[in-house]
This record gives C-alpha cells, sequence and structure tokens, in this order.
C-alpha cells in the first residue's frame, strides 16, 4: 500500500489505490435491489435526470452521477449487446 496523501500521489499510485479501495467495498458482492431515482429524489437534488440506482446486500446504494460532484444523474454503458446504455429518465 501506498503511504502518502492522494493528492501526492502519481497517475498510476493513485489509480492502484483507488482500484484496491473500490475493489474492498464491491468484489463479491450482490445486487439486491435495482430501480429509476424518484422524480422527488432529482428534485431534492436539482437533477433534470433520473439514474438507476443499484443497492447491494450490504445495504450500499450505488447511483451514477454526471461528475464527482453529483451535478446530475448519469448513464451507465455497458458491454451487454443489446443494451450497451442504461439511460437516464427525464
Amino acid at each position: 500500500m501506498i503511504d502518502k496523501p492522494l493528492d501526492k500521489m502519481t497517475d498510476q499510485e493513485l489509480t492502484e489505490c483507488w482500484n484496491k479501495r473500490v475493489s474492498k467495498l464491491l468484489v463479491g458482492r450482490k445486487i439486491v435491489r435495482v430501480e429509476y431515482t424518484s422524480e422527488e429524489d432529482a428534485n431534492e437534488q436539482d437533477w433534470d435526470s433520473r439514474p438507476v440506482q443499484i443497492q447491494l446486500d450490504n445495504g450500499i446504494w450505488l447511483t451514477p452521477t454526471s461528475d464527482d460532484e453529483g451535478n446530475n444523474g448519469g448513464a451507465i454503458h455497458t458491454n451487454l449487446k443489446g443494451n450497451s446504455v442504461i439511460p437516464v429518465l427525464y
């Protein structure tokens, strides 16, 4: 493990750090629920779009957004034939 602040890491170190961190949280988890963000919740976030949300077996919700600041809901791109994008709703 690299023992330095995130803002002092090289791009490669930062990528490795986040890969490990996210893997610990997500690998081996099961999806237990999938639903689109409600209109009410999207309005509370001041979003124009409603992304799909994924709940894991440990209660964690994954919600794609347009950027790190959560400025809008985001789509999920996949490698599934016939479903290459899980779209946002408006």
